[in-house]
């Protein structure tokens, strides 16, 4: 058992400059660390991070969730178990896979990203971040559930309250009350639009959740709420970070970008590949249900563990050359990539794996796509430099591009 004094701190400026290089000095001497600070196990090698994960023995629970989620969200599906969570997941996730999927809101996410990249393919210059990645997202989400896209930025003001408050690890006491005032004003907001729904369902995903049963059972209002807040966070903030470090990435690796270019079936790949060597969310916490032991000690039951998604899929015992970008590296699987079977670990895995792992995948594959065919010779704008941020969720805050203006 090593103690954060041993290594480099996960709350330094330091490790939040540049964390990789602090990741793989956890991975190698100190795979099990106890944070005074956070009151947490930080666990940083793959296969721990991957058993806590699939949990197939039910050592490990989100009770976690209680104090980490449901101030800003209300309980969600995340912090539930057993049947409740089965039924549950059952009532949400037909929306998010199949034909469903395909059918109702593939064209929405091709509308939503042609519509912002219309705003800029004649100007020659584009933030991706800014002007794309931000925006498209979360503009996607608000069709979906049949909201309002003129309150984009009341969206985005929420999403990234919650985000903060999840990143909280130092415990300011401000971003804490933002975060629990965010869940306020969200339920002001969504309730009369949930009941409204009730009485006019629609064809929007919103009135889908209204309308859904499963064994007898219906979501409630406060059920409803909690998910699409859940959903507006999660596929926001993820969505937005995986686009930009897609780009970054392959701007980064000119003779990938041109493979991709020339092969769109390449962006999946170069998405799974992303996810793995840059992933928007660096942790995920569980909370252990008995004594268990990891490598480099043992945890206690009822401990909050830290799981360093970001650590883990850097891990040389995984993968060949981990800390290389490369999209067609043949120990990363695309076709089980957006499944609960994939090889990377930013979406969790076991009973708990990301229910909007297809839609990010669509979106993803849509966006990228799209924003190829508008800026066919895109580059880094002169003198940039790419620089990833956060802690909890990471990653570029900007990309400015240049690119020769095409008619579309």
């Amino acid at each position: 058992m090593s103690t954060a004094q041993q290594v480099p701190d996960i709350l330094s400026p330091e490790f939040a400059a540049d964390p990789y290089p602090a990741y793989q000095v956890m991975r190698e001497r100190a795979p099990l660390i106890w944070h005074e600070a956070m009151q947490s196990y930080i666990i940083s090698r793959y296969e721990d991070v991957e058993r806590v994960f699939k949990d197939k023995s039910g050592e490990f629970t989100t009770d976690n969730y209680t104090w980490q989620l449901e101030p800003v969200h209300g309980k969600t599906i995340l912090q539930l178990s057993g049947r409740e969570h089965a039924v549950r997941r059952a009532l949400v996730a037909p929306a998010f896979r199949g034909s469903d999927l395909e059918a109702k809101f593939l064209p929405v996410i091709e509308r939503n990203s042609r519509e912002l990249i219309d705003a800029f393919r004649h100007t020659g210059s584009a933030d991706l971040v800014t002007d794309y990645a931000t925006r498209f997202p979360v503009n996607v989400i608000a069709d979906m559930l049949g909201l309002d896209k003129a309150d984009h930025d009341r969206f985005h003001r929420w999403y990234t309250s919650v985000i903060a408050f999840l990143g909280n690890l130092s415990g300011d006491p401000e971003v804490t009350a933002a975060g629990e005032r965010t869940r306020e004003e969200f339920a002001e907001y969504m309730f009369p639009i949930i009941r409204e729904r009730r009485e006019n369902l629609g064809d929007d995903l919103l009135s889908t959740l209204c309308a859904a049963e499963v064994d007898g059972v219906n979501m409630s209002d406060e059920d409803i709420k909690a998910f699409c807040s859940l959903l507006l966070a999660a596929g926001g903030e993820t969505t937005d970070k995986a686009i930009a470090g897609i780009f970054v990435n392959l701007l980064l690796h000119p003779e990938q970008l041109a493979a991709v270019r020339e092969d769109r079936s390449l962006i999946s790949r170069a998405f799974a590949e992303t996810l793995r060597y840059t992933p928007p969310v660096h942790m995920i916490m569980r909370q252990s249900a008995t004594e268990v032991e990891l490598s480099g000690g043992t945890v206690p039951p009822g401990a909050t563990v830290t799981c360093l998604i970001g650590a883990a899929n850097r891990d040389g015992d995984r993968y060949q050359d981990p800390d290389r970008f490369d999209i067609f590296r043949d120990d990363l699987t695309t076709s089980t990539a957006f499944s609960a079977a994939a090889d990377h670990l930013a979406f969790a895995l076991g009973r708990h794996f990301c229910v909007g792992a297809l839609l990010a995948k669509a979106e993803v594959e849509t966006g990228v796509g799209q924003l190829l065919d508008a800026m066919p010779d895109v580059r880094l704008a002169d003198g940039f430099d790419p620089v990833e941020q956060g802690v909890f969720t990471r990653g570029p805050q900007s990309v400015p591009v240049r690119f020769t203006p095409v008619a579309g």
